[in-house]
């Protein structure tokens, strides 16, 4: 109703008090925005974390969804243990090796093994020849002493 009459037509007074309770109002509006305190929630949101399911789990699941025969039953435990059915098609894949223990650390590389053992040979080989190199000279000096052919020169001419 008061929104209808002018504001000639209100009484005295009337007029301020609202411009005084409008402007009240808005002090209070603004005073309050600029504190505004936020809410804890009260209720702990859980994190989602995705499942890990270990070799053995996978194979007691594997061997569990093979039993299921009858129609309707494989969803009954895919549901039961929460399953999708293409991780079933997955770990059949993996079925050999990945379900296996994992051995730790770096992937064994076979030609970095075999380059390390023909380092171990190479040396062994080396060590072995250090004594026996002293009497070959010598007996290729007794062999030009003599007048007789050395080995290296009988495999050249045959």
């Amino acid at each position: 109703m008061a929104a209808n009459l002018k504001s000639s037509e209100l009484p005295e007074g009337s007029g301020s008090c609202l411009k005084e309770g409008s402007e009240g109002a808005r002090r209070a509006n603004a005073e309050t925005s600029l504190r505004v305190v936020p809410r804890r929630e009260a209720e702990v949101v859980a994190v989602a974390r995705r499942r890990r399911f270990s070799g053995a789990e996978k194979r007691r699941l594997l061997a569990e969804a093979d039993q299921c025969t009858a129609p309707g039953e494989l969803g009954a435990f895919l549901r039961r243990e929460r399953l999708y059915s293409s991780m079933l098609a997955s770990w059949r894949k993996q079925a050999g090796a990945a379900l296996g223990p994992q051995r730790r650390g770096p992937k064994p590389n076979a030609s970095a093994r075999q380059i390390q053992l023909l380092h171990r040979d190479n040396l062994r080989l080396r060590q072995k020849l250090e004594p026996a190199e002293p009497i070959i000279e010598a007996q290729k000096k007794l062999c030009t002493a003599l007048g007789l052919p050395i080995a290296e020169e009988t495999s050249e001419h045959n």
